[in-house]
């Protein structure tokens, strides 16, 4: 496998020492905590640059594309860093609260808004609105045509079907838009073309409209009709716009369908890679950097199942967290049937000398230090007689009844109960 760069497999372990060197004051610990707290997602952690650009100049304004640095800067900052300050708006240099940028640059809730010229009185302000044309409207020139957007649309589908009550409109309308303006766009949607609602759905210019539909055929509609995809004529949500229309799911993914730069299979890219090729799904997982080493069994490669403690890989069952009688970490165990002691995959398959016999065979019991092959070790069931001769002490039916019995009863960290007298 080639050699992966640190900042790819371990990024949160090399921004902790970037910011260590910078604040020699914060301990490890500390920082780690503060990059975790705003680490977000593996690609957001890789992104994640240098704190030190900033980090000397409380008044620096320009701030590299990675939001994570804002978090770092601003959290660590509150953790007790005095070299390290939260960035600052490019314009009036006050300290951030709110997260706004324009290319390179944060600014502040105030200096962050575009100011367009209003198409009404032509002054330069923020944008509150757009007009029926996708005119900018400031605040004081604000859209009110005196009527409420949930009466256009009651009518409109008063017309269509007149057998819906106007409270369910009104419902339904409520619950498709949630806000004014978008209620107020899908009402002028509808009232420009009607037929939206009766198959053409597809070509709804804004998405309400597909909601809307959805809750009038909830609640009954009769004249109201789901649209189809155009592309493979499925009637099911469609999610996209493409070419004018919106799509369903799997023909969006259809539509951008592309040469994988790493096996060549035509597909939906998952993601690109440094120098903006496209990557499948298989070969993003794929890849020697998003490898993972197990909790189980210690192998590094594809996560199969994620816990709270750890990737497990798909052939490892999931096993409870406790701490291995032999090398004493805590990780996910099994029960041993020879001693009734917890232990972990990679000790299932380590080899050493045996501090008894002397050979080098299978670990089974003891510690690092001191450890027993299978020959050596005193079986937790000694009285048994058909373990006794047997080559796998502790595996016959009584024994293994009687282990299982051990697990639902007792604490699994707790020393073994004697062994039951037969």
């Amino acid at each position: 496998m080639t050699d992966i760069p640190e900042v790819v497999s371990d990024p949160i372990g090399v921004t902790v020492g970037l910011i260590t060197g910078i604040e020699a004051s914060m301990d490890p610990q500390t920082a780690q905590a503060v990059v975790v707290g705003v680490a977000g997602g593996r690609a957001k952690r890789r992104k994640r640059p240098c704190p030190g650009a900033a980090a000397r100049d409380p008044h620096r304004r320009q701030i590299p594309s990675a939001s994570g640095r804002w978090g770092s800067a601003h959290r660590a900052g509150k953790a007790g860093a005095t070299t390290i300050s939260p960035p600052v708006c490019t314009e009036c240099s006050k300290p951030l609260r709110t997260l706004q940028r324009r290319g390179e640059d944060w600014y502040c809730g105030v200096c962050g808004p575009i100011r367009r010229p209003c198409a009404s009185c032509s002054d330069l302000e923020k944008v509150h609105s757009r007009d029926r044309d996708g005119r900018p409207r400031c605040i004081r020139c604000a859209l009110d045509d005196g009527r409420d957007p949930v009466e256009i649309v009651v009518e409109v589908i008063a017309v269509v079907d007149p057998a819906l009550p106007a409270g369910v409109v009104t419902a339904a309308t409520n619950a498709a838009a949630a806000q004014t303006g978008q209620r107020r766009q899908m009402a002028w949607a509808l009232q420009e073309r009607p037929e939206l609602l009766t198959g053409a759905g597809a070509q709804a210019t804004v998405p309400s409209v597909l909601r809307l539909i959805d809750k009038l055929c909830e609640a009954g509609a009769t004249n109201i009709v789901r649209p189809p995809c155009p592309h493979c004529g499925r009637v099911i949500p469609l999610v996209k716009p493409r070419g004018g229309v919106r799509l369903c799911r799997n023909c969006v993914a259809k539509s951008r369908a592309e040469p994988c730069a790493g096996c060549g299979r035509v597909c939906e890219a998952a993601t690109r890679d440094e120098h903006g090729q496209p990557l499948c799904p298989n070969c993003l997982v794929s890849d020697p950097a998003n490898l993972e080493v197990y909790l189980s069994c210690d192998r590094r490669r594809i996560v199969g199942t994620r816990t709270p403690d750890g990737p497990l890989c798909p052939g490892c069952p999931p096993l409870p967290i406790l701490v291995c009688s032999i090398c004493g970490m805590s990780r996910p165990c099994g029960t041993a049937r020879l001693t009734g002691l917890p232990w972990c995959p990679p000790c299932q398959r380590r080899s050493g000398t045996c501090a008894r016999c002397g050979q080098v065979k299978p670990i089974r019991s003891g510690t690092l230090d001191e450890p027993y092959c299978q020959s050596c070790t005193v079986s937790a069931f000694p009285d048994c007689p058909v373990c006794a001769t047997a080559p796998h002490p502790g595996q016959c039916p009584d024994c293994r009844l009687e282990l299982r019995l051990r697990e639902l009863m007792s604490d699994p960290t707790a020393p073994p109960i004697p062994p039951c007298t037969r």
